[in-house]
């Protein structure tokens, strides 16, 4: 969610690659989980990991008796924003923004941990993601006790393209940047981690797909990451953010991994 000066961006657009041939995928979360809220509540948490505030000017309300901004229909759900017009102080967490609007998010209650007993872990979902000014939607991954490791799988900050990044440190960053053709529609956007080594990960990055990039995630091995789905606003993604109400929506949401 973050870009650091001095990180490396890559765009890579034509590539293929496939997994290895693997034991059978276990489910950690199932397509179903949007089914219902009682689905979704044995599954994921309301909010972030660590509450209400991030990098951005939203705060995320939503809980199992608030629905306004976290809802389910049809086994989509849906996060939206909208815009205050009053005077709610600053985010809790660096770089401190104004509270301009009330959005949603949920996490993941199992973590994902590359380990010797886990080796391989996939992580994917359909989305429709906004993506005018001041919009910054996100699947992604980030560290349980500790920032770095983070993978964004997807995240939009506020035009067509899609960053696929992997943080190492929070100068040492990988990240694949590609053009989508209306992310409003529905698109599929997938991570496929395996463990290489005794401490590092290969992250593979695919769009609808399409292998798009791998990266090597150094240190990742044993590292507990939260999966995350929100919609923050402005920050990254520039300002003035839109006066209407904005949604994000995602459905197939799922996360298995193999057993060694």
């Amino acid at each position: 969610m973050r870009i650091a000066a001095g990180a490396l961006v890559i765009v890579l657009t034509a590539a293929s690659t496939t997994p290895a041939n693997a034991a059978a995928w276990e489910e950690v979360i199932g397509t179903g989980a949007f089914s219902g809220y009682g689905a979704l509540e044995s599954e994921w948490n309301y909010r972030y990991p660590w509450g209400s505030d991030h990098n951005g000017t939203a705060r995320m309300y939503a809980s199992s008796g608030d629905h306004n901004h976290v809802s389910l229909s049809g086994g989509v759900l849906t996060v939206k924003a909208t815009r205050i017009s009053w005077d709610e102080g600053n985010s809790s967490a660096d770089p401190h923004l104004p509270i301009r609007y009330h959005s949603g998010a949920i996490h993941a209650k199992e973590h994902v941990v590359v380990n010797d007993q886990f080796p391989n872990w996939e992580v994917k979902g359909d989305f429709q993601a906004p993506s005018t000014r001041g919009t910054w939607p996100a699947f992604w991954l980030t560290g349980v006790n500790s920032w770095p490791p983070e993978s964004d799988i997807l995240e939009f900050k506020g035009d067509n393209r899609n960053w696929f990044n992997t943080f190492r440190t929070s100068s040492d960053v990988s990240s694949s940047i590609v053009g989508v053709s209306s992310p409003g529609s529905w698109h599929t956007y997938r991570a496929w981690m395996t463990k290489v080594n005794g401490t590092d990960v290969d992250i593979h990055y695919y769009l609808d797909g399409k292998w798009i990039a791998k990266h090597t995630a150094r240190n990742f091995v044993g590292k507990p990451l939260w999966v995350i789905i929100n919609l923050q606003m402005e920050g990254s993604s520039g300002s003035p953010g839109p006066t209407a109400e904005t949604n994000y929506r995602a459905r197939n949401v799922y996360i298995g991994r193999t057993r060694a």
